[in-house]
């Protein structure tokens, strides 16, 4: 672990590989193979992720949840939890090391050791919702994040973009009743898993869902963004900033269709860290979610990691 304060952090951990779906999975071992080989030559200040205590995955989910993912965790092969999501023996220990990541990774950040951090784990977390696994998710990872930053660190309001071509409904779920927290999804529609439409709010108007149409490309990416989400964020005033960093909006995905390159990603990024810069002191913290073409991961990876490193100088 290299320590060198003021370094970007990158979270990892070689539990995530024993975290194996069945044969053909797009959300498979590999993923976080290209992750590792992609950020292996950046000078990062590289930590491992811890496991998380129970405390934190109740933040956002009921005992019974865990309790029922636990006692799900087979001895050997796979358990189908539904059509997309399963468990392998080493599922729970990944997902927990997911969780302490994005935990750790807030802590980081919040105590000053950086501007930016970014948590390379899986299973990831965003379709994960209340009480229903989902979606290749176990937990909810970032909106766990945004709970450790409300309440343990008592920040007054933090903010979630989502940039995964998915909709990010177990987030949403999750963060649909928080006022302190303010939602932001860009995603594919139609498109799994069939949330995510404009007219989803939030409770106390907190959630702002934006839907762009397979094949609109970058450009309507970029135009979207400057027109809607920055200045949602600049009108709330987050003290930290959480991304959902999926990249399965790049045209090379297979699950997906919007079309962008990896130079979208890389300006999408620089444009957060501007306001991260302009409303909360540079602070952000990001976590993998999607992104299943895996030569289009690492590159799109890379170039989002290469921006907050800059950014965390």
């Amino acid at each position: 672990m290299t320590k060198d304060e003021g370094a970007m952090i990158y979270f990892s951990h070689d539990d995530g590989l024993a975290h194996v779906n069945p044969p053909g999975h797009p959300e498979q071992v590999a993923r976080l193979e290209a992750v590792g080989a992609a950020l292996a030559g950046m000078d990062l200040d590289r930590r491992a992720a811890p496991l998380c205590d129970d405390a934190e995955i109740l933040r956002c989910h009921p005992r019974a949840h865990l309790d029922r993912i636990a006692a799900a965790v087979p001895a050997e092969g796979w358990r189908a939890l539904d059509a997309d999501t399963s468990l392998s023996p080493g599922s729970l220990t990944a997902a927990r090391r997911a969780v302490g990541g994005c935990v750790a990774a807030v802590d980081a950040v919040l105590a000053g050791e950086a501007k930016t951090a970014f948590v390379g784990c899986r299973p990831p977390g965003h379709h994960a919702e209340r009480e229903t696994p989902m979606g290749f998710c176990l937990f909810g990872n970032i909106a766990i994040a945004a709970m450790r930053a409300l309440d343990h660190h008592g920040l007054d309001r933090v903010a979630v973009v989502d940039f995964d071509v998915h909709h990010g409904n177990g987030t949403q779920d999750l963060l649909w009743d928080e006022g302190r927290a303010l939602f932001v999804s860009s995603h594919q529609m139609p498109l799994y898993p069939g949330t995510g439409a404009a007219s989803e709010r939030g409770a106390q108007d907190n959630v702002l869902n934006l839907p762009l149409a397979a094949g609109s490309g970058g450009e309507a990416m970029r135009a979207l963004y400057e027109d809607r989400v920055f200045p949602a964020l600049r009108d709330f005033a987050p003290d930290l900033l959480l991304i959902s960093a999926g990249f399965d909006a790049h045209a090379a995905d297979p699950l997906a269709g919007l079309n962008w390159s990896t130079a979208d990603f890389g300006w999408l990024t620089g444009r957060l860290c501007d306001l991260a810069d302009e409303l909360c002191g540079g602070r952000i913290v990001s976590t993998l979610e999607g992104g299943y073409d895996l030569q289009a991961l690492g590159a799109s990876v890379a170039a989002h990691v290469a921006v907050l490193k800059e950014r965390s100088a």
